[in-house]
């Protein structure tokens, strides 16, 4: 489909058919002589449009213009017909005309309030490349099959500085390698919360920034490499403006697929398969559940940077060889996701940090963490669970290195992920940031902490952290300011 028209909802095609919809409910009260040229040209346009459309691909947003469209053209037809054709009276055409502008004017309002997602610019001096990866970990059985010799297998998308691509390079696209593949994830992510799919078509229409298979940016730069797991039934590419922004800063970001656990993993050999991470219903028992489920992503992620360690050494001649820091990684997440990360880095030395995007911390809170860790939250209200911020802070209060705790105004749970850029922009489900800032806003933090932390710079981040937000800081010896 043809893309959108920046800062506006729908695409060129798009606004034409709903200009000549509206020509058409207009026409019947022009003077007479130019009815006729209106009715001719508007219905030309709309034809044409909808036989591009039908090509490219037609969104429900379009359908009550259509609507519109149908109602208006026998009206305006009729000044086509015998120069006596006598038309309606006024003030019986007159809630005709209206109902048909209302229908107009509702297909805007549902692309704005269900876009395809316009990804922001990354601000950093790389430009972005992506490629996808299925590995299968040898040593561990698949527990959510009763097939003793199914492997664990993931699924791994890397976001990496490249070179820059030239003008006119198609962009990824999002949710999957292919538009079939984006469609089927769209479907069950739409599916796991009870929307009809059909609300979010335009999200597998969308292209991100970044550039299938890129070449790796020029020079003998090692980058540092962080893992991202995405929040319960949530996929790879949840948080692809994220993983984005931190590529152009010169970050390699390693998101995962979590097979029966993501909403949908569509594997090399084609099979798709789908989450099976269910509540039970009962409060204790779903809790036992998450910490299972938790400590399955851990073991993910350190299968994962053990890959990308071998990948760096240069086995299978990789375009990364050489180029990747895993000696300075951090581990993050969303969700249960960030609750997958704590356990990740507290289960494994070889990661430097943690960023906890809104994660309730499931599972066992000791051994201590020994490394500083960046937990984001939305504001905690008489709604948020009440055991949050207290498993939270006993969390960050047990933690040897210095932790923080970013509180960010305006913020949701699905703040921290992409879901600004495509949902209805309700307070309670994507908070009051806006589509643009929200991204800028949790990617703008993470590089904060993660410069510090991994790079050095600044040497306390906490200046920089308290920009975006109230902040609390845990140091080892005096508990939080």
């Amino acid at each position: 489909m043809t893309e959108n028209i920046a800062g506006l909802p729908m695409s060129p095609l798009e606004i034409l058919v709903l200009l000549s919809a509206l020509a058409l409910v207009v026409a019947r009260w022009l003077p007479p002589a130019a009815r006729p040229r209106t009715t001719i040209a508007a219905g030309a346009v709309l034809l044409l449009s909808l036989i591009v459309l039908a090509v490219t691909g037609l969104r429900w947003q379009v359908l009550p213009v259509l609507a519109a469209a149908a109602l208006a053209l026998p009206f305006a037809a009729c000044s086509l017909l015998r120069s006596r054709a006598r038309r309606a009276r006024w003030w019986l055409a007159l809630p005709g005309s209206l109902a048909c502008a209302g229908l107009i004017a509702s297909g805007p309002v549902a692309a704005w309030a269900f876009p395809v997602p316009v990804f922001p610019e990354p601000t950093g001096a790389f430009a972005v490349g992506t490629r996808v990866l299925q590995w299968t970990d040898p040593q561990r059985p698949e527990t959510f099959t009763p097939d003793p010799s199914d492997l664990r297998t993931v699924v791994v998308q890397l976001w990496y500085p490249a070179r820059r691509s030239p003008d006119g390079t198609p962009r990824a696209q999002y949710l999957g390698r292919t538009e079939a593949e984006a469609r089927t994830v769209s479907a069950a992510m739409a599916g796991g919360v009870g929307l009809p799919d059909f609300l979010v078509d335009g999200v597998p229409r969308a292209r991100s920034r970044s550039v299938f298979d890129a070449p790796v940016a020029a020079g003998g730069e090692r980058f540092p490499v962080v893992l991202f797991s995405p929040g319960s039934g949530g996929v790879r590419t949840q948080n692809t403006a994220w993983a984005e922004e931190l590529a152009s800063h010169g970050y390699v970001v390693a998101a995962l697929d979590h097979p029966y656990d993501s909403a949908a993993v569509v594997l090399a050999d084609g099979r798709t398969v789908t989450t099976e991470t269910t509540s039970s219903g009962d409060a204790a028992k779903d809790e036992e559940l998450a910490a299972g489920w938790t400590a399955v992503r851990a073991a993910d992620l350190g299968f994962v940077l053990g890959r990308l360690e071998a990948l760096d050494r240069g086995e299978n001649a990789d375009p990364l060889a050489g180029r990747l820091d895993t000696g300075r990684a951090a581990v993050a997440g969303h969700s249960m996701g960030g609750a997958a990360a704590l356990q990740a880095a507290r289960q494994d030395g070889r990661f430097a940090a943690v960023i906890d995007l809104d994660g309730f911390p499931h599972g066992p809170v000791s051994p201590a963490l020994g490394r500083p860790v960046l937990a984001m939250t939305q504001a905690i209200t008489p709604a948020t669970d009440p055991r949050y911020l207290p498993r939270l802070t006993e969390v960050l209060g047990a933690d040897t290195a210095t932790s923080y705790r970013l509180t960010v105004p305006g913020a949701a749970h699905l703040t921290f992920m992409d879901g600004p850029l495509y949902l209805p922009p309700v307070p309670s489900i994507v908070g009051t940031l806006g589509r643009t800032r929200s991204p800028r806003v949790v990617a703008g933090a993470s590089l904060a902490f993660l410069d510090s932390v991994l790079r050095g710079a600044p040497a306390d981040p906490a200046a920089a952290l308290a920009a975006y937000g109230t902040l609390t800081v845990h140091h080892p010896t005096d508990g939080a300011h």
